[in-house]
């Protein structure tokens, strides 16, 4: 076939012809009209202003436990819930199933569909069925800027808005900004609140069919929320309808699902997420480090227990556990029912100050143990003793007389306690307790020796962390709440590791209902409890394992209850929850072992004096003291002494001209001896010596009197009409004492008795000397 030759002539001839038409196309004015317009929307859409995508909304908090478990779900500054959750958290199918559903052309478009606004236009005009034509971008302009979209004004606005958002956003900013605007029913906004508070899980966990229900519901929120207790007929329709439109080879099974909202809002340890929440603000979830488990066992034990006991007039409680690790707070219950406004529920009892009670006794052995005024064995006085004005009981309004250090601790003894708080300097009670960062607001004078005994109030959360202090070997750290604190290795050292470890020994009692004798095969729990005065608290604390436990029992508005005691109202609870928790934890028995180390030592002591033991002290024990503070000597109780066989009277030395035995007695201080008389705890003292025996002899024997009372040398006294009081304390020996101002005689008193002194004013050398011979003396001066 031959090709067909054109011409040059004519090939130059349609060139020129083509040329002619296309110039008269360019200077047509429509078609300079179409350029204008089209440079002239280049140039706007350039111009364009950056809208705010989410500048200023406002989005709930999710706060959840340490493993991830939801507590609550706040509600936003407009009264929304609106969880901020990014795109890549969000599950790919509800992805998917929403762009199916709303806009699947929503990657090609500039933010506007012209093919589906105009077929959405000419339905309008010719009165048929409305379609619509919103895309993504659209629906957000309309969710962000609040338009009013069913007039051509609102309608025009939106599409300017949505050309905006699109040309200064990505396409996943737009997306991402959308899914957390979306209504979904109710107060509900976002996929992120959606899927929470519908489903109980996070958006990156929804199933495909969950997705598709949620896909569904911005289009007609308010008839296709999800409810529990109703059908979700409209939903159900619209999700059949998405899987005609989107995916007509859908399985039944997947057809079939029907979506169920959750029973009930979450709103779980609402004291320790009201706590939380006050210190954080932002969008961001918020990890805590609460143990739900732990939390929820806890409460359930206060239920049973307020149910149990409520015809003692128990009906309100809380609970605080820390693990000492970490200081992580693991459970906290400030009252046994939050929504109970009769008990004032929603009062927290972790952080309300109360009377402590005895519950800071332990702190002041523990300083007493660092400032060498005791060893746990040391005896003390459980003995009526005024402080001034102030005149200190017992719970039980008993005395006990001398006493081990430890025992009076674990027996909580008021005397000893306030005797050694009167005795401790540099700290103080009171400057320990201001130094770990406890609110006193009043004065250590205004405190005064009251402070031993619940004088002050404090909050749950403070004595939490003192003894927690016990446990992490004196050192004091703060309370961690959220998983994003810092996790502080070392805290401040407030006792030294030495007497943080003897204090926690001196607490290692049988609980309630076990003997002494069957608490070896128990896993030890350091406990202390407390009752305030007028039986308005109730404590009890316990460092056991690796945990801090701390139970009040009370009425928030003050009421008193005779029921209202430490070991009989708080305790049971204490244990019943220690119980429980261990009961998930292998049974392992784990001894109490000195930090490493640490400057003590374990001795033997006297078991009568608790001091180091002589030849002659028989009954001994094992015992912890600090080298070099500790107020350690060899016991002077036991005494061996020459006894005539005949009569039974003492004799200083062995002449011949007897038959003489030698035998141990007990020369216990004449106020001690004093105090096991009171108490009716019979003791050995030594027989009287001989009659007739010389002084000078009897002397080289034994203590001299020890003045007590004027208290120090150059103390300054003030005659007035009441005497001033004199006392002595002696060896057991001892009988009368005779007491002397300068060599004035004043006069003789038994050694239980104080001798009254009517005195001028002046400067005096007082003497004090016993029926032996032995002196002691003293300056006063009398104003």
């Amino acid at each position: 076939m031959k090709t067909r030759v054109i011409p040059n002539e004519e090939r130059d001839l349609s060139t020129a012809g083509r040329s002619r038409k296309l110039s008269h196309v360019i200077k047509a004015p429509w078609a300079r009209s179409l350029v204008l317009l089209g440079m002239t929307a280049c140039f706007v859409w350039l111009l364009l202003p950056k809208p705010p995508l989410l500048d200023g909304v406002s989005f709930s908090q999710c706060v959840r436990d340490r493993d991830g478990k939801l507590l609550r779900v706040t509600l936003t500054s407009d009264q929304k819930f609106r969880v901020w959750t990014s795109l890549r958290d969000i599950s790919p199918e509800l992805i998917d199933a929403t762009l199916r559903y709303e806009d699947k052309y929503f990657a090609r478009h500039p933010g506007v569909n012209p093919i589906a606004l105009l077929r959405s236009g000419f339905g309008a005009l010719r009165g048929g069925a409305r379609t619509g034509a919103s895309t993504i971008t659209m629906q957000l302009a309309r969710l962000r800027f609040q338009l009013q979209t069913r007039t051509p004004t609102g309608k025009f606005i939106q599409i300017v808005r949505a050309l905006e958002l699109e040309r200064h956003y990505s396409k996943s900013e737009i997306l991402e900004a959308y899914l957390n605007l979306a209504p979904y029913g109710r107060n509900i906004e976002g996929v992120g609140a959606a899927s929470q508070i519908y489903f109980g899980k996070t958006a990156e966990r929804l199933t495909g069919p969950e997705s598709i229900s949620l896909s569904v519901i911005p289009q007609s929120p308010t008839r296709r929320a999800l409810y529990a207790n109703r059908d979700n007929r409209s939903l159900n329709t619209a999700q059949d309808n998405w899987y005609d439109r989107a995916r007509p080879d859908a399985q039944n099974s997947a057809r079939e699902f029907s979506a169920r909202a959750e029973m009930e809002r979450t709103f779980l340890a609402p004291h320790f997420v009201q706590q939380v929440l006050a210190t954080e603000k932002g969008r961001d979830g918020i990890v805590t480090t609460l143990d739900l488990q732990k939390q929820q066992l806890i409460e359930r034990r206060i239920t049973d227990y307020i149910r149990g006991n409520r015809n003692r007039g128990i009906q309100n409680a809380a609970a605080l556990l820390v693990d000492v690790r970490t200081m992580d707070v693991l459970a906290q219950v400030g009252s046994a029912d939050f929504f109970n406004g009769e008990i004032q529920g929603q009062v927290d009892g972790t952080r309300s100050p109360r009377s402590p009670g005895s519950t800071l006794k332990p702190f002041i052995y523990a300083l007493a143990l660092d400032q060498g005024l005791i060893h746990p064995l040391s005896i003390l006085a459980d003995a009526p003793r005024s402080f001034g004005d102030y005149n200190p009981e017992n719970f039980d309004r008993e005395f006990l007389g001398p006493i081990r250090a430890s025992d009076a601790l674990a027996r909580s003894r008021n005397l000893p306690a306030v005797e050694l708080a009167s005795q401790l300097a540099h700290p103080t009670l009171y400057e320990f307790l201001r130094g770990a960062g406890v609110a006193l607001p009043r004065s250590e004078s205004l405190y005064g020796l009251a402070l031993p005994l619940g004088g002050a109030e404090i909050k749950m959360e403070d004595l939490v962390r003192l003894y927690a202090a016990l446990a992490n070997n004196g050192e004091l750290r703060s309370l961690r709440r959220k998983l994003s604190d810092p996790n502080s290795v070392r805290g401040r050292q407030v006792i030294t590791p030495e007497a943080a470890f003897l204090t926690l020994e001196m607490l290692n009692v049988p609980r309630p209902e076990i003997n002494f004798a069957d608490s070896s095969n128990v896993a030890p729990v350091f406990w202390k409890t407390g009752t305030s005065h007028g039986f308005h608290d109730a404590w009890s604390i316990a460092v056991f394992n690796h945990y801090v436990l701390a139970v009040w029992i009370g009425n928030f508005d003050g009421k008193p209850n005779p029921a209202f005691v430490g070991r009989a109202a708080a305790a049971p609870l204490l244990f019943q929850i220690i119980d429980s928790l261990r009961a998930s934890w292998p049974d392992r028995i784990e001894p109490h072992l000195p930090p490493p180390g640490a400057n003590l030592k374990r001795v033997e002591f006297c078991a009568v004096s608790g001091d180091l033991p002589e030849i002659h002290c028989t009954h001994r024990v094992e015992g912890w003291f600090i080298p070099g503070i500790s107020p350690i000597k060899t016991c002077d109780v036991h005494q061996e002494v020459l006894v005539d066989v005949a009569i039974g009277l003492r004799v200083p030395i062995d002449d011949g001209t007897r038959q003489l035995r030698r035998e141990v007695y007990e020369f216990w201080p004449s106020d001690l001896l004093r105090l096991f008389e009171r108490a009716g705890v019979p003791r050995r003292p030594p027989p009287p010596f001989l009659p007739g025996t010389e002084s000078e002899l009897t002397a080289r024997i034994g203590n001299p009197p020890r003045i007590i009372s004027p208290t120090g040398e150059h103390e300054t006294l003030f005659a007035s009409s009441n005497a001033i009081p004199l006392r002595a304390k002696t060896d057991a020996d001892v009988r009368e004492v005779y007491w002397f101002a300068d060599k004035t005689f004043i006069g003789k008193s038994n050694v239980t008795e104080m001798l009254t002194w009517k005195s001028t004013p002046g400067d005096y050398q007082l003497t004090a000397l016993d029926d032996h011979g032995r002196s002691t003396s003293c300056s006063v001066t009398v104003r």
